[in-house]
């Protein structure tokens, strides 16, 4: 193991992002306990985590757990749930973090360590993830694609991402980091939501190109404006994400097609607020907005399947 003796791990929030880091470190000697959904936990209890990659398809020995008091013992934590969960389930896990525990949060959105942070006195990390993930059943996580993280100074947390395989670059941008990744989730997921379309057919409709680039500059202008530093090609970078992964499906829609909450609200929904607050007007993104909270209220879920998660 290059990074030293094997820790305990535990991941809180053990779906698709979870469960891909969470795999790897178990993979790599670490003793890793996966706090999910009675569905998950139940086949992690009874046969491990099923870890279909690209070169493998591995049955993982991992512990598994419906509780937030799990973390206890764990040097460290990753924190995978929704956002729309963070302060309950940093609330839930603070009475039971040992000390010296390091929290590295691995979410969609640009406040979430913050809002992390003001529950829990232990270090919290902020990462920015790349991967392509899904559940592709109860206790079964297939990995698509990639898998490196960005995350902020904190070169123990890197050693240990690293002694399991997993890409690893410090950044003393994080801030702006995280919000490239917010650009492209602005850009993509509520649109491939609303179409129900996976990222190579979304982006070949009618007028859909123009309508990215006017969310890309607002969630630009809000950034800036922010005092945050970004690159200078953010639209090109956001376009040749669609050649890159044309077969996926926003994490938005898998939301929505299965009925459940999405993850709008720290979004294109973030952008709508922080740009009234800055003066900055957001009408792209605040019609995305408007539709998918409207799509968010029909009373059922539709057909769609199981696709990667962005």
């Amino acid at each position: 193991m290059n990074g030293g003796s094997s820790i305990q791990v535990s991941v809180l929030g053990a779906g698709a992002v979870g469960c891909y880091y969470g795999g790897m470190l178990a993979r790599a000697g670490h003793k890793v306990t996966l706090i999910g959904r009675p569905l998950h936990v139940d086949a992690f209890r009874k046969s491990g985590l099923r870890f279909e990659g690209q070169k493998f398809d591995e049955r993982v020995p991992v512990e598994a757990s419906t509780d937030a008091s799990a973390v206890r013992g764990a040097k460290l934590v990753l924190f995978c749930v929704k956002s729309i969960d963070t302060e309950t389930a940093a609330a839930q896990i603070a009475p039971h973090l040992d000390a010296d525990a390091i929290v590295v949060n691995l979410q969609n959105g640009v406040d979430n360590t913050e809002r992390i942070q003001l529950k829990v006195s232990q270090t919290v990390v902020a990462a920015c993830v790349y991967v392509a993930t899904e559940m592709a059943g109860p206790g079964h996580l297939k990995h698509h694609g990639r898998g490196d993280l960005v995350i902020g100074p904190n070169v123990q947390v890197k050693a240990w991402f690293e002694s399991a395989g997993i890409p690893t670059a410090i950044s003393d941008n994080i801030a702006g980091e995280l919000w490239a990744k917010l650009v492209l989730n602005c850009a993509y997921n509520a649109i491939s939501a609303i179409a129900q379309l996976p990222y190579g057919r979304m982006i070949q409709g009618a007028g859909v190109r123009d309508l990215m680039r006017d969310i890309v500059e607002e969630t630009l202008a809000v950034a800036t404006a922010s005092g945050v530093r970004m690159a200078p090609d953010m639209l090109e970078r956001t376009l040749k994400l669609a050649e890159a992964m044309p077969t996926q499906y926003s994490s938005t829609a898998q939301d929505l097609a299965r009925g459940k909450p999405t993850e709008i609200d720290h979004l294109n929904g973030y952008i709508l607020r922080k740009g009234a607050a800055l003066g900055i007007a957001t009408p792209a993104n605040q019609a995305l907005y408007a539709l998918v909270k409207l799509l968010e209220s029909r009373p059922r879920a539709i057909s769609l399947p199981p696709r990667n998660r962005t």
